[in-house]
């Protein structure tokens, strides 16, 4: 089985970046360039964006990103493009902006640059695009045809963004080495094609302890308004180490179980990242995780702000019906939950749920 590992051709990571995106869609060889903005962040750096690509004399067209991650709204976009006079996709904004922009570019054909102005998430590295219905539900993962082209991650815009968008960051990133460790076991194929690299996992750990170094110093500096070296550590573990490491280590159960719960309109509000690392200390439960491990993590999540019990995530009291719902879906057909190193049942997924929660509640 060959072993396979994917990366953006380019990974940029600085302050002031937002200003520069025309040079770096001149070094690509643009004649003219397409972005789908996030609403805020056009509202605060439209000109700044727009300044940058005159500078360069690339003709830009920009779109206010609206609306969910759907296929709907990527087709519409598609469609809408001339690609006559547009030759680079441009993303800016969270997660489901970039994951849009880089929709766009898998069915165009198109090149596409990602500027993350959060850190709540790995997509920005990836080959994937996560779909939604238009009511919010998972769909679909669009496995892309190559990482994207560049990403730039302007550090001073990602510091001033909620800190809780930097915290969900963190509990999707707390995923990525406990998935990789149990797709390297299994001898899964990941979302690159191929099993897991001594890279990819050593991306995967670096992940982690960098996490556990800097995860609490991050956040007291950004609510202070300070980018410093742990703020930056951070940045690119949320993006780029949690990125490649996803990948190209492979998704598995916390993934599969995140998904599940998309399915109860009760948790709709909770971010992705939050619900992931709920979903993490649901699958050392599942694996029998040493004590340590366990109480490592569940500790890391309380001190840095991220769920730990059903209540945290709204479904305080839910019925244990409408959580089985959520493991069923976990475990169908094409979910990452194939990648554990064992056969995993919706039972014994409702079971870890139960006792992840249990285990939260103690702490609270």
């Amino acid at each position: 089985m060959s072993q396979i590992i994917y990366s953006p051709s380019k990974y940029i990571q600085g302050s002031g970046e937002i200003t520069r995106l025309g040079v770096y869609c001149q070094q690509m060889g643009a004649k003219g360039a397409y972005a789908i903005v996030d609403p805020y962040i056009l509202s605060l750096y439209g000109q700044e964006i727009s300044t940058g690509f005159e500078t360069e004399q690339i003709p830009l067209l920009l779109r206010e990103f609206k609306g969910e991650c759907s296929l709907v709204q990527v087709n519409q976009i598609v469609a809408e493009l001339d690609s006559g006079s547009v030759d680079v996709i441009v993303g800016i904004g969270g997660g489901k902006t970039l994951d849009t922009a880089k929709a766009v570019s898998h069915f165009t054909g198109l090149p596409v640059m990602l500027v993350p102005t959060v850190a709540s998430t790995d997509a920005p590295c990836s080959a994937l695009s996560v779909l939604y219905s238009e009511s919010g539900e998972f769909d679909r993962y669009l496995p892309l045809r190559r990482s994207p082209d560049i990403v730039v991650a302007d550090v001073a815009i990602i510091a001033k963004a909620p800190v809780r968008l930097l915290a969900a960051g963190m509990g999707d990133a707390l995923s990525t080495y406990y998935e990789a460790r149990a797709c390297s076991r299994s001898g899964a194929l990941t979302s690159a094609g191929g099993t897991s690299t001594l890279a990819a996992l050593a991306l995967a750990r670096a992940c982690h302890v960098t996490l556990l170094a800097d995860g609490a110093q991050a956040l007291a500096d950004v609510r202070e308004g300070r980018v410093t070296a742990a703020v930056e550590h951070i940045v690119e573990a949320n993006i780029y180490l949690s990125g490649i490491g996803f990948e190209s280590g492979g998704l598995a159960a916390a993934h599969a179980i995140h998904n599940g719960l998309t399915l109860l309109e009760e948790c709709r509000s909770v971010l992705h990242g939050e619900k992931v690392a709920f979903t993490t200390l649901v699958q050392l439960f599942l694996e029998g995780a040493t004590e340590a491990e366990i109480s490592g993590a569940v500790e890391f999540c309380r001190l840095v702000g991220l769920p730990v019990t059903l209540a945290e995530l709204g479904l305080a009291g839910v019925d244990h019906g409408r959580l089985l719902i959520a493991a069923e879906a976990s475990c169908s057909e094409g979910s990452p939950m194939a990648n554990m190193p064992f056969a995993v049942t919706p039972q014994q997924v409702l079971a870890a749920i139960l006792d992840a929660d249990r285990r939260g509640a103690q702490l609270s």
